[in-house]
């Protein structure tokens, strides 16, 4: 099989020839349909994971179909339409596994940074951590709902956010822009900010009601302006500077989710939270079962991500675009 190999931080993508591996116990061979290019595989390459194996194939918003089962792997059948996300497995023992909160085991291994990933024609993935798709879900636009899907879904359920909220997302690109639309499909209100105007057709085109130009506007005076606050603040962009920005923004008991960060420090504002009972949080991918639920909400509401198909050759550069914002939209990886 084909497939793209990091060996290093700093160094760019390899194209390299492998053997394809054959399934153990408890193990699925998946034939790889489509692999998104999150910007954590671009962050992988910068060496913002201390705890990433290398040489190591990046990518984990993958689809594919079942090619092979090991022994002992339950609820999948060779044929069958996959999807495999960002945890690659955990120990399956400990109090959080076992209440189906796999994705904060200490144990976890993540898939494309700790195990191999879906820059390849085949990967090797554990039974119990590959999802079926929905029918009719399209396997190449469904790619990303594996990484930016299920951190959107998941983080707006986890805020609290329910129909009669008003929703705030900061930053509507690949997160932001599943976020938005799966915001309005849960009935809530939902303003969008980003940095300049230029982006503002394209979120009152998701469903979004309001649209705050940060450059332009302070955005926490427009979100109290807007009804007295925002329920729920959801920051999708890469910035801890954008989250704290608009933290006043929050209406009284609101709560801001952490899904795009930094390395940097995060600066809050204490006075405020106190006499508001403001929260704030921070929320991971997710857990099998909140997969399945992001891709059956996808499904029923037709939520998909607008990709653009390239090849595995294309793949080293359109990673390395990333860096200077020039990815060219949501890139997915397809194999024939």
């Amino acid at each position: 099989m084909r497939a793209a190999l990091a060996t290093g931080v700093d160094t760019p993508l390899s194209l390299i020839d492998r053997e394809i591996p054959e399934p153990g116990p408890g193990e699925v061979l998946v034939k790889i349909t489509a692999c998104g290019l999150c910007f954590t595989d671009f962050n992988l390459l910068r060496g913002h994971f201390p705890f990433a194996r290398f040489p190591i194939i990046p990518g984990h918003e993958i689809t594919g179909t079942v090619a092979a089962l090991g022994d002992g792997v339950a609820g999948l059948s060779v044929g069958d339409a996959v999807g495999a996300q960002f945890l690659y497995d955990s120990c399956r023992h400990c109090d959080y596994c076992v209440s189906g909160d796999q994705i904060l085991c200490p144990a976890k291994r993540i898939t494309g940074i700790t195990a191999d990933g879906g820059y390849a024609e085949y990967g090797l993935f554990k039974g119990g951590y590959v999802t079926p798709l929905p029918a009719g879900l399209d396997p190449v636009a469904a790619a990303p709902l594996m990484c930016a899907g299920i951190t959107a879904f998941n983080g707006l359920r986890r805020a609290g956010a329910t129909a009669s909220s008003r929703v705030a997302i900061i930053g509507a690109g690949g997160i932001g822009a599943l976020a938005v639309q799966y915001a309005v499909a849960m009935g809530a209100r939902v303003a969008v900010i980003g940095r300049s105007a230029s982006g503002e057709g394209a979120a009152r085109e998701l469903g979004a009601e309001m649209y705050v130009a940060s450059r332009d506007t302070d955005p926490a005076a427009a979100l109290r302006a807007w009804g007295g606050g925002a329920d729920v603040i959801l920051n999708a962009a890469p910035s801890n500077e954008a989250a704290s920005a608009v933290l006043t923004g929050l209406a009284p008991d609101g709560t801001m989710v952490l899904c795009g960060y930094d390395n940097t420090p995060l600066t809050l504002s204490a006075q405020p939270m106190v006499l508001n009972r403001l929260h704030v949080m921070a929320s991971p991918s997710g857990s099998p079962h909140d997969l399945r639920d992001t891709l059956a909400f996808s499904a029923q509401h037709r939520i998909l991500p607008k990709v653009t198909p390239i090849s595995l050759d294309q793949a080293p550069a359109a990673l390395e675009a990333m860096g200077g914002g020039s990815g060219g939209g949501r890139r997915v990886i397809t194999f024939a």
